[in-house]
């Protein structure tokens, strides 16, 4: 289990995940890209599940594409908000139960066709991630589809470097330390951590995963411009959050990332 927990849940309790997609320009960018990526990986005849469904975003989604959605998460709030939306909807392929993305006991093995992990892995260590990524290769059937969301500690600690507002606090010691060499917030050191886009995928190669893409959903060190440009401006620069979203090469420099491979 999650040796942190009982943080994840405090923080997330007080329903700051519900509508979290939509309170910003930038906030909706890692959502819009998400679903770009994952666009043809869930069919109609899919049974997928999800790791840290949150309020159930993605699920209500997705849920009239596949034969089954499953959410998954740590919070019971979550859990019981994403009840509530599927149930009012007449989602009948759509249910929600508690869990703890490191161990899933709950869940045979082989049992789903998709896997998306979009958020157990923001808050978990090196070690636990591994357990993730294991559980994850025991529930995927063979030839099935995995995606697993992350954050680029460069691209978190760059764009914090060069915001508007908290480059007067960046960079420092503090962060070079926290960041840089222990891949974790230098705020909230035990509840976020970071990684990067050739590590994620080392992993992923461990536990049999063949990487299919691994690319950035949103950039940070764009989020001072995209709030403060007027919308005529913001579909201007569409074109170039585009291609960054979609340029491997720009991967390392995003803030959330995906990476989206088959079980072999």
């Amino acid at each position: 289990m999650a040796r942190n927990e009982g943080r994840i849940r405090e923080k997330y309790r007080g329903g700051e995940e519900e509508g979290r997609a939509t309170q910003s320009r930038y906030a909706g960018l890692e959502f819009y890209y998400t679903k770009r990526h994952l666009d043809g990986y869930v069919g109609k005849d899919a049974s997928v599940v999800e790791l840290g469904c949150g309020t159930g975003y993605y699920a209500l989604h997705f849920a009239d594409r596949c034969r089954e959605y499953l959410g998954v998460d740590l919070v019971p709030e979550h859990v019981a908000a994403l009840r509530e939306k599927a149930a009012k909807r007449g989602l009948a392929n759509v249910r929600a139960q508690l869990g703890d993305a490191t161990c899933l006991r709950e869940i045979s093995g082989g049992a789903f066709d998709v896997v998306l992990c979009l958020g157990p892995l923001y808050h978990l260590p090196p070690d636990e991630r591994e357990l993730v990524f294991s559980e994850c290769r025991r529930i995927c059937r063979r030839g099935g589809v995995a995606a697993f969301a992350y954050i680029s500690r460069v691209g978190v600690y760059a764009g914090g470097c060069v915001h508007d507002q908290l480059r007067e606090r960046y960079p420092n010691e503090r962060a070079n330390a926290f960041l840089l060499e222990q891949s974790r917030d230098d705020l909230n050191p035990d509840l976020f951590f970071y990684t990067m886009p050739e590590e994620i995928e080392a992993v992923a190669r461990r536990y049999g995963f063949e990487k299919v893409k691994n690319l950035g959903t949103d950039f940070f060190v764009t989020m001072s411009a995209v709030e403060a440009m007027d919308d005529e401006k913001f579909e201007r620069m569409r074109p170039l959050l585009d291609s960054m979203a979609n340029s491997e090469s720009c991967t390392g420099m995003s803030n959330h990332a995906l990476l989206v491979c088959k079980r072999g």
